[in-house]
């Protein structure tokens, strides 16, 4: 049997959503081991001078418990 927890992260990118995901993912793994899923619950996009400047991501990282 295994156990699975849940927590969220906030990650942010200059390039797009796609590499603030990496980077979430990348950073998490950091401390967390067994990651399993992640689960993107919003996008957000800053915008500066009518220019996308930073593409943020609100996620859920799935892992498995030791």
């Amino acid at each position: 049997m295994s156990i699975m927890k849940v927590i969220e992260v906030l990650a942010e990118s200059p390039k797009s959503w796609e590499d603030a995901v990496t980077a979430a993912v990348v950073k998490t793994s950091e401390s967390v081991h067994g990651i399993r899923s992640i689960y993107i619950k919003e996008f957000e996009a800053q915008v500066d001078n009518n220019k996308v400047v930073n593409w943020r991501i609100n996620a859920k990282v799935t892992f498995e418990v030791d």
